[in-house]
């Protein structure tokens, strides 16, 4: 059987909680049936990460606590838009050197990721950062994080061995090695 798509109809977005990073909202939607329903809808004004590439070609990874973990992540630096209308490459370079203390010379896009197409509307644009050059760190008063690196073959075992969990961090490790580690 195949569905109709243009008989989802959503008849009403109701903001449940305004957040610092995102807005939780509940939809009444009429779906192909003729039933109405609610969902739950998280918007996300967007974010943009970065895979940096120090000149040794080992990628410089961030360390950090993660409240809804309760634990410390090893992760790529990433951060939110600072409006919708930022260009993810500015926010990239942005977060790289707010996180590791390190400019891009070049930054090329890598991949475009949904992290949870169910609930919420969440984009990552993901760059490959090159020609690095020392900064410094310009943490935000609630950031502690410690920069290390590695090279991909370390990382992606720590994906294989699930010590890197992080949605975004796999995507981008793997699309990575796959485009550039041959």
């Amino acid at each position: 059987m195949v569905i109709d798509m243009e008989k989802f109809e959503r008849l009403d977005r109701t903001l449940v909680h305004k957040g610092a990073i995102i807005d939780y909202y509940q939809d009444t939607v009429k779906v192909p049936n003729g039933n109405i329903v609610k969902w739950d809808f998280i918007g996300h004004k967007g974010a943009a990460a970065v895979v940096a590439v120090n000149n040794d070609g080992k990628l410089l990874m961030v360390r950090q606590y993660r409240n809804a973990l309760d634990r410390e992540t090893l992760e790529i630096p990433a951060g939110g838009l600072e409006s919708i209308e930022e260009p993810t490459s500015v926010a990239a370079a942005r977060e790289l050197e707010e996180e590791t203390g390190y400019k891009a010379g070049k930054i090329e896009l890598l991949i475009t990721i949904r992290t949870t197409v169910a609930f919420c509307n969440e984009k990552i644009d993901i760059y490959v950062a090159r020609d690095l050059t020392p900064s410094r760190q310009h943490l935000d008063e609630d950031e502690f994080i410690n920069v290390e690196s590695y090279d991909i073959k370390e990382l992606k075992q720590m994906i294989y061995d699930c010590k890197i969990q992080d949605g975004k961090t796999v995507a981008a490790l793997l699309a990575y090695s796959d485009k550039y580690c041959k």
